[in-house]
């Protein structure tokens, strides 16, 4: 059953986004002979109070649209995001060490520590952790639970978080944009492989989708005090940066609605309900007055090194990224201007687009959001999280603009009777963009899992461990990295709290994290190996006579540094090995997209390997 708003849309706009039944009633026709069947924007009175009586469900048999009822949306949208709470991989490493191993630490009391969590940087919150941390907390001290089972409950809750944004979200566009294009963004949500990667990613990127989205659908609505309050949570207590998808709406609020006294108190009552109690808990846990969000402002963007150090990309590098995790739907959505253009031109009916808003202000955070991060020479795949699911909604936008072109042509080829709906003409087109986007979806995160899951398997082999008559558990065991470390999935994979993650040298020459401090103000300690400039430092780097487990990737090239430590057979024993990706030597096609039969001829695996020292090494080998 479709959302009263929207079904209220459906008879009061006599919509031209939804499909026909047997006897359709007088709606909109695009063939510029007959006139629209009332007036799609109505006065603003007309509109409240056609809003206040859609509470009561509308009768079977009045000609309704079909369409999946918002409480439908939020079951599949759970069921996807629990998929990619078991299934994903952690693809960045800058989400197991700033994220989850101080979130470790915060939960069991010892995880590694980057140089943004230093005192003297303090570049992150631990407020935003905290969101996350305390719920894993308490399920550690109550349950005392393996640690992996943590780590699988917070992802779990991220994404039902972002189950409950994407639910929102349909409502909203289901009566901003028109319930056809409200099935075509459900669709290309579901499948879409951005989302089943950032949607429980433990990110600020990731949590300021969360509500910088909630945020989006808030305003769609004009629920602006709500909208205004989303956005501060996602700025403050997310990512600053993601302020900016806030703008277009500020714009709108000061400009054309001259709303200049909610705008101010929101902000006011935003801004210090959400910084206040962030500002008291980071000083608590740096030891000195912290605002975490302009740390970060400022480093990125006053600092004359800044975010660079850490490696630019060309703009090819969003293009092709955007292409992998949407597909078709990506290519559709950087269109939708042009598009829109052409339809203004092609298609005669001059009806409202949209119930509160036009295109040029609903979907302006998306391309504002292009414009600035595409200019950018620092890129990365995270900084896109924020506006994912918008690339959906322009994308099944688009979609809605061909199929109006499309039956405009036919009509004026065939002479189409002005009671034809174009929807009953061009449906195909949806079926078509719906169908291969989903397979295209499907086919990539087959590949990711298939091609990239193996350092999470590996570390679960390491729990099968504790379970032998080696196993001490009063005993400190040390697990050896080199050239791999940014594949380590974080401590909360160890099978128990004596076990330690431990950097060999590798040719790798930039910063590395190191264990927090014991005692109970370790994270007020400024420590002088850390640095902001990515220079590498020997304090990081373990004894490598001391490893106790090692785990490494057999990708066929060595180097004096980064040795095939499987060979080293007098050492080593091989625990557990498992197929991994060599990317240099894999067709870029084939090894992006899993196509049956034809894969496994043009791409080449290495060996990730888990291995157990042999002998004992100064009295500490297991």
């Amino acid at each position: 059953m479709a959302p009263p708003a929207a079904r209220q849309r459906y008879i009061a706009n006599k919509a031209d986004n939804q499909i026909l039944t047997k006897k359709p009633p007088k709606r909109l026709s695009l063939n510029g002979k007959d006139k629209i069947a009332g007036s799609a924007a109505g006065t603003k009175k007309e509109k409240d109070k056609k809003r206040k009586t859609t509470t009561a469900p509308p009768e079977k048999g009045n000609g309704s649209p079909i369409m999946p009822s918002v409480h439908t949306a939020f079951k599949t949208f759970v069921s996807a995001r629990l998929c990619s709470a078991i299934w994903a991989y952690i693809a960045d490493c800058d989400e197991t060490f700033n994220y989850w191993e101080p979130l470790h630490y915060i939960i069991n009391g010892h995880g590694l520590q980057t140089w943004e969590y230093s005192p003297q940087f303090g570049l992150r919150s631990y407020t935003y952790l905290l969101l996350q941390g305390v719920p894993g907390y308490f399920y550690q001290k109550i349950f005392n639970p393996s640690p992996i089972l943590i780590f699988y409950m917070v992802r779990c809750m991220l994404g039902f978080a972002c189950a409950v944004m994407e639910r929102f979200m349909y409502k909203s566009i289901c009566q901003e944009f028109g319930i056809h294009i409200g099935r075509l963004w459900l669709i290309f949500q579901l499948f879409s492989v951005g989302m089943f990667v950032s949607s429980t990613a433990l990110l600020p990127s990731s949590f300021s989708m969360y509500f910088g989205c909630s945020a989006l659908a808030a305003w769609w609505q004009q629920h602006y005090s709500l909208s205004i309050f989303f956005t501060a949570i996602s700025a403050l207590l997310g990512w600053p940066f993601a302020a900016l998808i806030g703008v277009p709406m500020v714009l709108e609020m000061l400009l054309r609605q001259r709303d200049w006294r909610t705008f101010v108190q929101w902000s006011l009552i935003s801004g210090l309900t959400i910084s206040l109690p962030m500002i008291g808990i980071d000083t608590s846990y740096f030891g000195k007055l912290t605002f975490a969000p302009l740390n970060i402002v400022w480093y990125n963007v006053f600092t004359s090194h800044g975010p660079n150090i850490f490696g630019t990309e060309p703009l090819s590098y969003y293009l092709i990224n955007g292409f992998l995790n949407f597909n078709i739907i990506w290519l559709l959505a950087l269109q939708l201007p042009i598009m829109l253009v052409m339809d203004y031109l092609i298609v005669p009916a001059k009806s409202k687009s949209t119930l509160n808003f036009p295109h040029y202000i609903s979907l302006a955070p998306f391309y504002l959001w292009l414009l600035v991060f595409f200019a950018q020479p620092h890129k990365e795949e995270r900084f896109l999280f924020p506006v994912y699911p918008l690339i959906s909604l322009c994308g099944a936008i688009t979609v809605d603009v061909y199929q109006r072109i499309f039956f405009r042509i036919k009509s004026l080829a065939f002479k189409i009777k002005s009671s034809v709906h174009y929807l009953d003409q061009s449906m195909f087109i949806a079926i078509l963009v719906m169908v291969l986007s989903t397979v295209l979806g499907l086919s990539r995160v087959f590949s990711l899992y298939r091609n990239y899951h193996a350092p999470m398997d590996l570390m679960l082999e390491l729990n099968q461990f504790k379970v032998t008559p080696q196993y001490n558990p009063n005993m400190i065991y040390n697990v050896c990295i080199g050239k791999d470390w940014h594949r380590y999935p974080g401590s909360f994979f160890f099978p128990a709290r004596n076990f330690r993650l431990r950097f060999l040298k590798s040719e790798f020459k930039g910063m590395l994290p190191a264990y927090y401090a014991d005692g109970a103000n370790a994270t007020q300690i400024v420590h002088p190996y850390f640095n902001d400039m990515n220079q590498e430092n020997e304090f990081m780097y373990f004894d490598y006579n001391q490893c106790h487990f090692l785990i490494d990737f057999d990708h066929g090239q060595y180097t004096e540094l980064e040795p095939n430590y499987a060979k080293r057979s007098k050492d080593w024993t091989i625990m557990k090995s498992l197929p991994f990706l060599i990317p240099e030597k894999s067709h870029q096609l084939f090894r992006a997209f899993y196509v049956p039969f034809l894969t496994d001829n043009h791409i080449q695996y290495g060996d990730f390997n888990l291995l157990k020292r042999k002998t004992k090494r100064n009295g500490n080998g297991s």
